[in-house]
């Protein structure tokens, strides 16, 4: 018998086998664009679902981001099918100004603002998003190219929390050719949209690239291998993390400041100060996540600040401002804590 990957089509013992861990949802939200990957989605959990004695409640959603007259249109064949599939369905609109710089991170971000915001109006647990085996191929290479640590390699997850609901991708193994095939097999047609092949945007710039890097042995399955052996090794280094952090509070005491005893983080290993600081900024700063060469370049001069100190006893000094966190070096401590709000820096009250 073939594996899976060695047929052209999805067949529906194989969407069982993707869609099995969610059969006791009480409802899941389809993020449906009508693309292929997202139509092949929605036939394949309908299917799935119509099999279950009692399913979860389907819900379609597609959002249309105003930026292309053709997605009304494609917002109302994908409703037309989910009807026929006995699927709800529902179009979001992304309203308001868009930005001149950045489009399609601001569109991904309102889509799945959009998406979880559905997901809780209906009382989904999941949002289910299409995403292939080329697709986290096509993140790994992207995120390689600006430089992203071990975190950002291991790519997306096959299920991670974003804004109050669970993204699930049951799709990241399967290759995009054999949803295609489904869908040809099932005669559903599907949309193309033209800013997936527009060169002004990194991702279709960077899939040009992908034949010309599997010719080279850098094809999809290995770079998803890639992926889930740096995602190993970072679930690894979170873990050590988690215990660093408790050593340090163990020795610490309470303090109403967040922060370390210098000595105790001057002695672990690189990568596990950076995700230390990372993680307290976050927590207390109020500008966002802290970007990583921003949290390695802070390590660097606490570092530098701590060995021009070490002539002076008890005076070892830096303050710096990160993510809407200072971070201070004072004696033999290291203080995180909220900065104030940016006017009252630029007074001078810092």
């Amino acid at each position: 018998m073939p594996r899976p990957e060695e047929s052209p089509i999805v067949s529906a013992a194989e969407a069982r086998n993707l869609f099995f861990e969610w059969r006791s949802a009480p409802a899941l939200v389809l993020a449906v664009s009508g693309g292929p990957d997202s139509l092949a989605l929605m036939w394949l959990a309908a299917r799935w679902r119509r099999a279950l004695k009692k399913g979860p409640r389907l819900v379609a959603v597609t959002v249309d981001h105003g930026l292309r007259k053709e997605a009304a249109r494609e917002a109302r064949d994908v409703r037309q099918l989910a009807k026929a599939l006995d699927v709800e369905h529902r179009t979001l609109r992304w309203r308001g100004e868009k930005p001149k710089t950045g489009l399609p991170s601001a569109a991904r971000e309102a889509r799945y603002r959009l998406l979880a915001r559905a997901a809780r109006s209906c009382g989904a647990s999941h949002v289910f998003t299409a995403h292939t085996r080329d697709d986290q191929a096509e993140t790994v290479i992207m995120r390689l190219s600006r430089g992203s640590g071990i975190a950002g390699l291991a790519a997306m997850a096959r299920q991670s929390d974003r804004d109050g609901v669970v993204l699930a991708r049951p799709f990241l193994d399967v290759p995009k050719s054999r949803l295609v095939a489904t869908l040809a097999k099932a005669g559903v047609a599907f949309a193309d949209d033209p800013t997936n092949h527009d060169p002004r945007f990194t991702r279709p710039r960077l899939r040009a690239l992908m034949p010309a890097l599997a010719a080279e042995g850098a094809d999809a399955r290995g770079l998803v291998r890639l992926a889930a052996r740096l995602a190993r090794a970072n679930a690894a280094l979170d873990v050590m993390t988690d215990g660093a952090e408790r050593y340090l509070a163990s020795i610490d005491g309470v303090s109403s400041v967040a922060g370390f005893d210098l000595a105790a983080f001057s002695a672990l290993t690189d990568e596990i100060r950076v995700r230390l600081l990372m993680r307290t900024i976050n927590r207390v700063g109020h500008e966002g996540p802290a970007e990583l060469g921003k949290v390695e370049a802070l390590l660097q001069a606490m570092d530098q600040a701590v060995t021009a100190g070490k002539s002076v006893v008890g005076r070892i000094r830096l303050k710096q401002t990160l993510a809407g966190a200072v971070i201070s070096i004072q004696s033999n401590r290291i203080q995180i804590a909220p900065a104030p709000p940016r006017g009252r820096r630029k007074a001078g009250l810092l």
